[in-house]
């Protein structure tokens, strides 16, 4: 067992329940980008009532924060940086066909789920909270898979709809998107040994994507080091974020700094978006691959 687990939250893989709609039940759904994704004040509601084991809305809520370090990493919002991430995909052509994707740092897991639009073969997804994954990672891809069969007119960017209902398409849809999915939660370097240490069989990632995890420059080595550990030789990361992160201190020009010093990867910025606060997206790779 983990002698760490009291300062490093132990990873944990999650099953994907059998009872689809009961993963779906009291959820309120919502659509942007042609992405299926739960209301997340309801969810905050439900765990407030008591399905939150970590307790991490009462914390965020009585400390005022989106972040607590160690406790709760973010992941009930949807960051902006995400969906800048998504539009680079179809602006630069990004191929997921047969790819084998990691969403690092999930929380919606909207990253992924477009990765599992674009065709890929496997997707997972990691959290560092495990409610994270439970109430809101697992029902977006739940949701997503579901509304798979029957592809909906893009409509209204943000309107409120029911989630996709208990169609017949349920049946041949779920085997096949869901079943390239794997769930998982905990502090990145235990997420990494649990993939490389397990009896399952597993690959490297062609692609890494993740979206404003670079925040907390006490994170960079975790990262980094995860990074270094389950990418393939010729794989890509996608890393979006914002310039700087007030109050906190990280921002992608320093994260560029560690990753030069470390002298793995080779990183380009691939766009600059200048509306507001300056955000980035950055490409990275190892620095002998093709």
């Amino acid at each position: 067992p983990p002698k760490k687990e009291f300062c490093c939250k132990a990873a944990k893989e999650h099953d994907i329940p059998e009872d689809l709609d009961k993963v779906l039940e009291n959820k309120v759904m919502e659509t942007v980008s042609d992405l299926y994704y739960i209301n997340m004040s309801v969810v905050e509601m439900m765990c407030l009532d008591g399905t939150d084991g970590e307790g991490i809305v009462s914390k965020s809520v009585a400390s005022h924060s989106d972040l607590i370090p160690g406790v709760y990493e973010g992941g009930l919002k949807i960051w902006e940086c995400t969906f800048d991430l998504i539009d680079y995909f179809s602006e630069a052509e990004i191929q997921f066909t047969n790819k084998t994707v990691l969403d690092l740092g999930c929380g919606a897991g909207l990253l992924g789920i477009a990765a599992l639009r674009g065709k890929a073969d496997k997707v997972h997804f990691q959290d560092y909270n495990s409610t994270v994954i439970d109430e809101i990672t697992l029902p977006n891809a739940v949701a997503n898979c579901r509304s798979e069969g029957n592809r909906m007119g893009s409509g209204d960017d943000r309107k409120t709809s029911k989630p996709p209902s208990k169609r017949p398409k349920k049946a041949e849809c779920l085997p096949d998107v869901l079943t390239k999915c794997r769930f998982f939660s905990g502090e990145w370097s235990e997420v990494s040994q649990l993939l490389l240490s397990s009896n399952k069989p597993f690959s490297k990632y062609d692609i890494i994507l993740t979206s404003e995890t670079i925040y907390n420059p006490d994170y960079y080595g975790a990262l980094h080091d995860t990074l270094a550990q389950l990418l393939d030789k010729n794989g890509r990361v996608y890393l979006a974020s914002k310039a700087h992160y007030f109050g906190v201190g990280g921002g992608i020009h320093l994260f560029e700094k560690f990753t030069v010093e470390r002298n793995v990867f080779r990183t380009s910025i691939v766009k600059i978006i200048d509306k507001g606060l300056q955000r980035c997206i950055m490409e990275m790779a190892f620095k002998d691959s093709s």
